[in-house]
């Protein structure tokens, strides 16, 4: 397959703050790859850079074949971007803000009033299409800020945490519109901070602080983990992790009333887990072998991390 994106050691400095470290990445041509990481991590700095906004301090980028250092502005009508504050204009109708970004792109006349009906039932937002864009709610803004994003057919789309703040079901629908869209061809490019929203990509980058942790499918990310996950159900289950974590029994993270225990050996975790907990006098009420998630790979490989 064609990489649609390749980053080769790509960094960006901010005086002293390296927001970006030498970034490493690529991108097959009709994939969705996820940016995974927390706020801070560099995800909207690696988007500028990858779009042509920002110039990198050192290291090279390439998208749809073109050096983003070299090659910007024609790049610029290859790619679609949505900012994690895209530029609606809210006393515009939903169609006058996508009138105005055909414009924008000099999208011809010939077939764009096809298109831009198209785009419109594709989003489900036909009916609101007279509504002002600042009257919407935030999954119809976001999908409207999409078919701006996506009026000049832009073969790489980049989405700069695109489900931010938006409602679940909200969610569930522009997932659906980025499926589609991956099976037209599109490759997309997208930066979340949702574990959960991550498992939906083909590959993802966990990032930190500048620096890529990992980058695999989801199942392949999980398999990095080393050692066993055992999880804990006991009563006081905060009190019960301080516990845990002072008896160095390695990592451990707090879910709710769960609590996830990284261990070498899954009998001496064990056991180790249960002598802890019987001395502190805290009720176990389970404790088994469990599958790891995301959160669980990410919480292990940054160091000093917890989750509450």
């Amino acid at each position: 397959m064609n990489q649609a994106v390749r980053t080769q050691a790509l960094t960006r400095r901010f005086g002293d703050l390296v927001a970006l470290d030498q970034l490493t990445v690529s991108v097959e041509a009709g994939e969705i790859f996820g940016l995974v990481g927390p706020d801070g991590a560099g995800k909207t700095t690696t988007m500028r850079l990858l779009t042509g906004i920002l110039k990198p301090s050192a290291g090279e980028a390439w998208v749809d074949g073109l050096a983003v250092t070299m090659e910007s502005d024609a790049i610029k009508d290859r790619i679609g971007y949505m900012a994690q504050r895209f530029g609606l204009y809210p006393d515009l109708t939903v169609q006058e803000n996508i009138d105005f970004y055909a414009e924008l792109y000099e999208v011809p006349q010939t077939g764009r009033l096809e298109r831009v009906e198209r785009l419109l039932a594709f989003s489900n937002l036909t009916p609101f299409k007279r509504r002002q864009a600042g009257n919407l709610s935030g999954g119809m803004k976001q999908k409207l800020g999409l078919a701006c994003a996506l009026i000049h057919t832009p073969r790489v789309l980049f989405l700069d945490e695109p489900t931010n703040g938006v409602d679940p079901v909200s969610r569930r629908d522009f997932w659906r519109i980025l499926y589609q869209l991956q099976t037209e061809g599109v490759t997309i490019f997208l930066s979340t901070a949702y574990l959960d929203e991550a498992e939906r990509c083909n590959r993802i980058g966990l990032l930190h602080q500048g620096r890529l942790l990992a980058c695999d499918t989801v199942e392949g990310v999980k398999g990095l983990l080393q050692g066993t996950l055992l999880e804990v159900r006991c009563d006081q289950p905060r009190q019960a992790s301080i516990i845990l974590r002072s008896a160095g029994l390695g990592t451990v993270t707090l879910f709710g009333d769960r609590i996830h225990v990284l261990v070498v050996d899954a009998d001496r975790g064990r056991t180790a887990i249960e002598k802890a907990l019987s001395n502190a006098e805290i009720p176990c009420h389970e404790l088994r072998v469990i599958e790891p998630t995301l959160e669980d790979v990410f919480t292990s490989a940054i160091p000093g991390a917890t989750h509450a």
